[in-house]
């Protein structure tokens, strides 16, 4: 399923569609009117560039702070799109003086366990890369391999095509795409679609911005298997685990977006829920967090219906040591080892 064109708090349009890219240094905002349209006239050698104004025109400190009011953690990563965005704003600059300077490669790959932020950094992204010109529309298109290959002779070739046309001028996203190359199966229509990525990433790299996704090491194996899509990856970002603390930070600010609240007892059954869960099976970082907490409001809502009583806004809003105690992580048995993440995002 493809997932909403924006995140909230960008401030453009899902539906404006341009018909050419931004040069680096145009108004990225919108179409230009023709006079606006006229190469700007190149800088005289000793004239000096305001970075701080130039910054703050195209709005790209909106979606750092996006990223830290949404994401907790994951300083390595902030700083790494901090520095990307540092040299397309240098390379605005030295354009404006009529420097060369080659587009640079923005093709991405993103490795880290589930539940990391890695979908959500790439919606912020691909604003950020529109915010300075570098995409004409900054949409994203989020897909796995089922979206990308058939399942019979001459299936393949249109899906790929498909899914590529909708997400030119924006960011693809490839959740797993490991799994786009089966090596033990001759029959696979995967390699058909790689080489119709490669052949976009490289020919058409200035309307679009591929970022594959997945696990460390199976993104590893991937690009020695396809030493041609590894080597049109520029950036290798990688999203570390949430550590406890962070985690626990995710579930406050998740069940106060909510309208919720933690008991003092339940505040600290939530950490060592997730003190337990971190430790067993298919842990998946903020996600499990969301689909604990998803799980403690059903026990909370029928533990109400079952007293029976008038209710006020404190027990309507408020979550008890019980609704996360009943679950099958505190159970000392091997039922322990089933997870609470049957709930889907």
């Amino acid at each position: 399923m493809t997932p909403p064109d924006r995140l909230p708090g960008s401030k453009i349009p899902a539906t404006r569609v341009g018909f050419g890219m931004a040069r680096p240094g145009s108004n990225a905002a919108g179409p230009q009117a023709p006079e606006e349209a006229e190469e700007k006239e190149t800088l005289p050698p000793d004239a000096r560039i305001d970075l701080a104004k130039e910054r703050a025109e195209t709005g790209i400190d909106d979606v750092f702070n996006a990223l830290d009011s949404e994401l907790v953690g994951l300083a390595p990563v902030k700083n790494r799109i901090r520095e990307i965005a540092a040299l397309l704003l240098v390379d605005r600059a030295r354009a404006q003086f009529g420097l060369s300077t080659s587009r640079p490669n923005l093709h991405m790959c993103f490795t880290g366990s589930p539940g990391t932020g890695k979908t959500t950094v790439a919606m912020r992204m691909a604003d950020l890369l529109y915010r300075l010109g570098y995409l004409r529309r900054g949409h994203l298109i989020s897909v796995t391999r089922d979206d990308l290959v058939g399942q019979y002779v001459g299936h393949t070739a249109p899906k790929t095509k498909e899914v590529l046309k909708r997400a030119m001028g924006g960011v693809l996203f490839i959740d797993e795409a490991y799994y786009l190359y089966r090596e033990d199966n001759e029959r696979d229509y995967g390699q058909e679609s790689i080489e119709i990525l490669l052949q976009v990433m490289e020919n058409q790299r200035e309307d679009l911005v591929v970022i594959l996704a997945g696990y460390k090491d199976r993104m590893d194996a991937f690009f020695v298997s396809n030493p041609g899509m590894g080597s049109r990856i520029a950036h290798h970002i990688d999203f570390p685990d949430y550590t406890l603390q962070e985690l626990d930070d995710i579930g406050k600010l998740m069940i106060r977006a909510e309208g919720y609240k933690f008991s003092p007892d339940a505040e600290k059954t939530f950490r060592e829920y997730l003190n337990r869960r971190m430790k067993q099976p298919r842990f998946a970082n903020a996600r499990s967090v969301r689909n604990a907490i998803e799980r403690a409001r059903l026990r909370h809502a029928s533990r109400l219906m079952e007293a029976d009583k008038p209710v006020g806004k404190e027990e309507l809003t408020t979550l008890s040591s019980e609704d996360f105690l009943s679950s099958r992580v505190f159970a000392n048995s091997d039922s322990a080892r089933t997870s609470d993440d049957s709930l889907t995002e």
